[in-house]
């Protein structure tokens, strides 16, 4: 698999990550252990999960790998702190204080002395400077060696990396996380644009609409899909209306042209859209993701492109950017 930069800075990731969402979900160990396995072999390094992924259980797992399975040397972990779920509910929790605890107990898990990313996976009510401040602690003292944000939208963005450039000796604003697909395409407004001013890099987390740019539920809801399970249905749902729809066969319209499937037309769109470093897989099984990772030397047509830009939300104003750098 072909790597990337992660914009300016010196780290080098595969241009396909593998997310941890649903692992002791929907995924049981036997099952994520494969994906790992079958995710390097094919020269995947790029592991993103967080603290909060099944209440620490998906780093648990991905420690227990590190410790048997996979040498550590070959990955590039990637988790996220400073929020929860509890009773039920979300909670963000940005302050030094809970920050540095998140990332202590994460590195016990994941059975490692550093994550080789760690980001903010929230905005939340603490001073971002005591947020980042946290962060810079992380690089420092080796437990980190980048640090980035997740689910940041344009202002945000810009002023963490401002902040982080303000002074000499603050670690650097690296990436970003962001949802991005043809079923949502927000991050074209100022999320990108703020990336590619501050030399950030993008990862793009459900490239594949949350699984609706499958084309599985145009006709209902599979027994075995995401939709159907409980921990994930309202995650899904949100793309089960008119406008998705008109995507969706849209995307089937071209996978049918060029003898793909619709989830890999999907997954080319994002992964070669201007400014995404890589997106941010998250297959429940290794036929799954076995499935995906044969795109590999697949490139979408322009027209094909341009076509599905048009349906999807309008022109992509970074491809034009992007043709005269």
């Amino acid at each position: 698999m072909r790597t990337r930069t992660v914009g300016t800075s010196g780290l080098q990731v595969s241009r396909l990550g593998l997310g941890t969402m649903a692992w002791a979900h929907d995924t049981a160990w036997p099952e994520a252990r494969t994906l790992v396995r079958r995710f390097v072999d094919a020269g995947g390094t790029l592991i993103d999960t967080a603290a909060s992924d099944a209440h620490g259980e998906a780093e648990r797992w991905l420690g227990r790998m590190v410790a048997g399975d996979v040498s550590r040397d070959d990955l590039v972990i990637a988790t996220k702190a400073g929020f929860s779920v509890r009773d039920g509910a979300g909670v963000v929790d940005t302050s030094r204080a809970a920050l540095l605890a998140d990332l202590g107990e994460s590195l016990k898990r994941l059975r490692t002395d550093h994550v080789d990313l760690w980001q903010l996976h929230a905005w939340g009510d603490s001073p971002l400077e005591e947020s980042l401040a946290a962060m810079d602690h992380a690089v420092s003292s080796g437990m980190a060696r980048y640090v980035g944000i997740s689910n940041f939208v344009g202002w945000q963005t810009a002023q963490a990396a401002t902040w982080q450039r303000a002074f000499p000796g603050r670690a650097p604003i690296v990436s970003t996380q962001v949802e991005y697909s043809l079923l949502a395409r927000r991050a074209e407004i100022e999320v990108l644009p703020a990336a590619r001013a501050f030399g950030t890099g993008l990862f793009a987390w459900s490239p594949l609409g949350r699984g609706v740019l499958s084309a599985k539920y145009r006709t209902g809801i599979p027994r075995d899909s995401r939709g159907a399970s409980p921990h994930f249905r309202s995650f899904v749902e949100t793309y089960w209306d008119d406008r998705s729809r008109s995507v969706v066969e849209a995307v089937r319209t071209a996978a049918d042209g060029l003898g793909l499937s619709p989830v890999q037309v999907a997954l080319l769109w994002v992964r070669d859209a201007p400014g995404v470093t890589a997106p941010l897989l998250g297959p429940r099984t290794a036929e799954q993701l076995e499935h995906l990772l044969e795109t590999e030397e697949d490139v979408l047509p322009a027209a094909i492109v341009a076509a599905l830009d048009d349906v999807s939300g309008g022109p992509n104003v970074g491809r034009g950017e992007e043709e005269t750098q």
